[in-house]
């Protein structure tokens, strides 16, 4: 087993997609799907955006009503976010959820930003793929998700530095005719599966392009509904997040990570803070929070939320 890889502060960047993450997660209700753009909440952006605006010529940062920071994430992506029902030091409320918390790594991030902003973090649970609309609608003031910049998402709000970086490996059975790939040629025949909508999928049509006998299956909508078609053998193998993989192959003795030569291109993924465009001095502030967290202190979060997390 591979030791957990080092976890390092990243430049901003600007690569493919990451967890555009699945939609509504079978067996935690409470996802708000979020509707169309209407006139009231377009209404609550601008009054937020004039807010901050006006703190910020006061030389005050802040975001939302300067007390709450409101944060959008699915709650359902270990060890990223998830949702549990007792209070600790490491969770913060769903605002949306009764008697629910979210903790993870993100959560984490968004404590210590929403601190060094002055203010108290909520979670918003809210489907990945309108976690953007919510910004813009002023649904949540930032946005924690496992979320990646990318150039589609830039156009439509404003990201932070990373203040982690991933990238997507694959794990198989041991005792799988594939556990010795090390090229996409020798991946031939093999069934792949990864989450849908998400960067975990995508990749597999570079598998498909170098060796076309690969299949490439119908994605599954949640991280554990991926990790269950392997354990059944539905899946040959899946594609993975590489940070998770030491917990994985703890609780999954039987499955190995591919020790690949080959690699995906445009894999490797940042997580980003966002938050609504035109908020120039708050994104500022938000980046410098991020720079003034240690490295060691990342690694120590993450293997704590690593621990943490739910199987």
């Amino acid at each position: 087993m591979k030791a957990t890889p080092h976890v390092y502060v990243s430049d901003r960047v600007s690569r493919r997609d990451f967890l555009k993450l699945s939609s509504l997660v079978a067996g935690m209700g409470g996802v708000m799907v979020l509707s169309g753009c209407g006139p009231a909440a377009q209404d609550a952006t601008t009054d937020d955006a004039a807010d901050a605006d006006a703190a910020a010529a006061d030389g005050e940062v802040t975001l939302g009503d300067g007390t709450t920071l409101r944060v959008g994430m699915e709650a359902a992506y270990p060890p990223y976010n998830w949702q549990v029902q007792e209070e600790s030091e490491f969770t913060i409320p769903i605002d949306n959820v009764d008697g629910a918390f979210a903790d993870g790594y993100d959560v984490q991030a968004a404590k210590i930003i929403a601190e060094g902003l002055g203010m108290d973090a909520v979670a918003v649970k809210l489907s990945f793929d309108g976690l953007i609309d919510a910004l813009n609608n002023g649904q949540v003031d930032i946005v924690c998700a496992g979320m990646s910049v990318t150039p589609d998402r830039e156009a439509s709000a404003d990201f932070s530095d990373s203040y982690i970086d991933d990238d997507i490996v694959m794990i198989t059975k041991s005792d799988s005719q594939w556990a010795g790939a090390k090229t996409f040629a020798d991946l031939a025949d093999a069934a792949i599966m990864g989450q849908a909508a998400t960067m975990y999928d995508d990749v597999i049509e570079q598998i498909v392009e170098a060796e076309p006998s690969v299949t490439h299956l119908t994605p599954a909508e949640t991280v554990p509904m991926v990790v269950e078609n392997l354990s059944s053998g539905a899946a040959d193998i899946i594609t993975y997040s590489m940070l998770s993989v030491p917990k994985l192959l703890e609780t999954h003795p039987e499955f190995v990570e591919l020790e690949m030569d080959e690699k995906f291109e445009g894999s490797l993924m940042p997580d980003n803070a966002a938050i609504a465009k035109g908020q120039d001095a708050a994104l500022e502030k938000i980046n410098e929070i991020i720079a003034g967290i240690p490295e060691d202190e990342r690694q120590e979060m993450w293997n704590a939320c690593m621990d943490r997390q739910p199987a």
